[in-house]
């Protein structure tokens, strides 16, 4: 197992992209994917109004995810998956903007960052994945209880923690949605926890379009810099945000910027 003294991590986004080939033909497998399968034999019960109900969801997306769910098959390879990093499209991954990576920045990705998710538990970026939609607070009840929390359990912080080398940092990115199935309580690495703020009306608040571009950013900016020391994520000055020593405190660092980009 690969064990990283930095790991980040991020939430998955709704918005996938299928359609479009991956830019490398390098992968690997989910650690979890008995779990994952088990959640897609309880999704297969339901049929599309359920989904909308328990999902909020429109018709079209429910059935969607119905067809998603049907073809939904082991073993993954290139002709039926695509790796993680590269279908999941939305605010962190536009900020990633792993279309213009290296070689060298996939790698530290691969070796850095884990994406948490409901269907999957947690994925590294080249992981292989199929379609789905299941978000991390969906109450699904299933034979682990009566949602997403309890059906995960300890498995999320138990594999988080085996990967963490003596005196490791998580670098958290993630939403709270996400982070709470990773059981904060049971961690054993110390937590950074990154929040990026823009002024506006004269305060600097988190505006969520762009505070969630910024999660992305900075993984971006520690792979273009292959950061290893922590400490070095205070550099972090992509588009405009400088780390904010009056506004962090401990582990929780505040990064700010007065105007975004046009």
């Amino acid at each position: 197992m690969s064990q990283s003294p930095l790991i980040y991590l991020v939430s998955p986004a709704k918005t996938l992209d299928f359609d479009n080939a991956a830019l490398s033909d390098i992968f690997s497998q989910p650690v979890f994917l008995d779990e994952a399968e088990n959640l897609i034999h309880r999704l297969r019960e339901l049929d599309s109004q359920d989904l909308q109900a328990l999902m909020s969801v429109s018709q079209n997306i429910a059935d969607l995810n119905v067809a998603r769910n049907e073809a939904w098959r082991r073993p993954f390879n290139l002709q039926n998956a695509k790796q993680a990093i590269y279908a999941f499209k939305g605010d962190v991954y536009t900020g990633i903007n792993v279309e213009t990576a290296g070689d060298q920045e996939i790698s530290y990705l691969q070796d850095h960052l884990r994406i948490l998710s409901g269907l999957y538990g947690v994925l590294k970026p080249l992981d292989l994945m199929q379609a789905y939609r299941l978000e991390m607070g969906t109450k699904l009840d299933n034979s682990q209880g009566k949602n997403l929390y309890e059906f995960w359990g300890d498995t999320i912080a138990n594999h988080i923690n085996a990967e963490c080398t003596d005196g490791a940092v998580l670098v958290n990115l993630a939403s709270n949605e996400y982070f709470k199935a990773a059981k904060k309580k049971l961690l054993t690495a110390r937590i950074i926890t990154p929040h990026f703020k823009d002024l506006k009306n004269g305060q600097y608040k988190m505006i969520s379009f762009y505070a969630k571009k910024a999660r992305g950013l900075m993984v971006r900016y520690a792979a273009d810099n292959q950061v290893v020391d922590v400490d070095a994520l205070k550099g972090f000055d992509y588009e405009g945000y400088t780390f904010n020593d009056a506004l962090s405190k401990a582990d929780d660092w505040v990064f700010t910027r007065d105007q975004a980009p046009a």
